[in-house]
């Protein structure tokens, strides 16, 4: 489109100034030409007073003289009945002052037509002029007009019309070249904002910029990609939701189960329950899988960390009596607001705490720790289990540990949750002596990317208050 333009603008601009500036200097040129035959008369009319009074030759050339150049000025006087052979009443010849151009036919032609002519010669034009004597003849002033004085300016004149169509072709050019980028620019913008959004950048909007047509495309556009971030973001609140109603319940059928004993029944209702938690979590699977990664939450989204670890460790102490478990809760007596949606913060708890009861025997202690920081909330869920042999490969894309009833999806639920703050999930050894699962909440709204260049100076700056402060053993009720 900008390229069009410019070839639009050019041969439009192109054809104007021809059409005015061909036009304009051929009357230039008959201009100057006017001017000089105009000039040729002025000096043609000095020299008639003096025809009329004299035909002395003396006198008249000295007129000539005085009258221009004797070079480019001639005086034809006819005899008094003038003849064939051109002699005067006395038998003398006719009188011709100056350099002769014009041809005897061309001379006799003026004086019988009486009117002034101009005619051709070698190296220019003559004037031939014709005046009445004091005897009724007709005399004929000649003056001479060089090519060079009839085409005197008009070539500086053509040049400066040049020069000024040249301009104005090169100024329309760059006038269309800019109103192209500005047309193009926000057309590029759209489609490259349509190439993030299919490329799943569910961020990516378009600035409102450009002509009406364009900004109307790019608000469509943007009221779109917000659709289509709240669609994906109400999947992921079902996917949550899915997991939070169906494995927390199937927990409890699990735990249940195994306290039927021994018998037919009870060997049937529990690999029926596995069977069952093995549908489930290829679904979940699968709905995660086919889910792209939605935008983290805006200003003034999310929700209090300490009020969901409250409700959520409310829902598993419950189970934890049945077990015999020992809990703990540290930091959550006080507001603590994360940039995380509440179903997500929700989610990312029972998955976590969900792998505590599915892969701890009963009995294993657990808690559960909220810190609260200048830039970051760190959630940390511990247990006094067994831990996990590689960290690494469960953290893998969401493994799991490869042990039946694992998906990996709790951790991954974990990690999406983290990485949308900008934030990460670790694992390591806990106080308790089993595994720690550390989830770093970033408060700053930046991403991972942006955060990476000095997240190792945060850390090094607030690993002490950590260490002092996380790993600190506790007695647990």
């Amino acid at each position: 489109m900008r390229w069009a333009l410019v070839k639009v603008s050019l041969a439009v601009t192109a054809m104007v100034v021809v059409a005015f500036a061909v036009p304009l200097g051929l009357v230039i040129r008959e201009m100057a030409r006017d001017r000089a035959f105009s000039n040729a008369e002025r000096e043609a009319a000095a020299v008639a007073p003096a025809l009329s009074i004299t035909t002395d030759r003396d006198q008249l050339e000295r007129v000539v003289a005085s009258a221009g150049s004797d070079a480019g000025m001639a005086v034809h006087i006819p005899a008094s009945g003038e003849s064939t052979d051109r002699t005067d009443g006395t038998g003398q010849r006719a009188a011709d002052i100056g350099r002769q151009r014009a041809t005897d036919e061309d001379i006799a032609a003026v004086r019988e037509m009486g009117r002034a002519s101009t005619t051709e010669v070698d190296g220019g034009s003559t004037l031939l002029q014709p005046v009445a004597l004091s005897s009724g003849e007709i005399a004929v002033v000649e003056v001479y007009v060089p090519e060079s004085e009839v085409t005197n300016g008009v070539a500086t004149a053509w040049a400066v019309l040049a020069a000024v169509g040249a301009a104005l072709i090169v100024g329309s050019v760059a006038v269309a070249d800019r109103l192209g980028v500005r047309m193009v620019r926000p057309a590029q913008r759209l489609v490259e904002g349509a190439h993030h959004l299919g490329e799943g950048r569910l961020g990516s909007r378009v600035p409102v910029e450009g002509p009406t047509e364009l900004r109307l495309a790019a608000v469509a556009f943007n009221s779109m990609a917000d659709q289509v971030v709240q669609l994906l973001a109400n999947e992921r609140e079902l996917a949550a939701d899915l997991s939070h109603r169906l494995r927390t319940p199937l927990t409890v059928l699990r735990l249940n189960a195994a306290s039927l004993g021994d018998g037919p029944a009870a060997e049937q209702t529990r690999s029926a329950v596995e069977q069952l938690e093995r549908e489930v979590d290829t679904i979940i699977r699968t709905a995660r899988d086919a889910k792209p990664q939605t935008a983290a939450a805006g200003p003034g989204a999310g929700c209090d960390a300490a009020e969901v670890v409250r409700e959520r460790m409310g829902f598993w102490s419950a189970l934890a009596e049945d077990e015999g478990r020992k809990w703990r809760v540290a930091g959550a007596d006080r507001p603590v607001r994360i940039p995380v949606a509440r179903a997500d913060l929700a989610a990312s708890l029972d998955a976590l705490l969900g792998n505590v009861f599915r892969h701890t025997a009963e009995g294993t202690a657990f808690a559960v720790d909220l810190h609260n920081g200048e830039d970051a909330v760190i959630v940390l869920v511990s247990d006094a289990g067994a831990g996990i042999p590689d960290p690494e490969a469960a953290m893998a894309r969401g493994r799991g540990s490869g042990s039946d009833g694992s998906t990996g999806l709790g951790l991954d639920i974990v990690r999406r949750m983290a990485e949308s703050t900008g934030g990460d999930v670790r694992i390591g050894s806990s106080v308790l002596g089993g595994t720690e699962v550390r989830i770093w909440v970033q408060l700053d709204g930046r991403t991972a990317p942006e955060r990476r260049g000095h997240r190792g100076a945060v850390r090094r700056r607030r690993q002490p208050r950590q260490t002092a402060t996380i790993n600190r053993p506790r007695s647990l009720p």
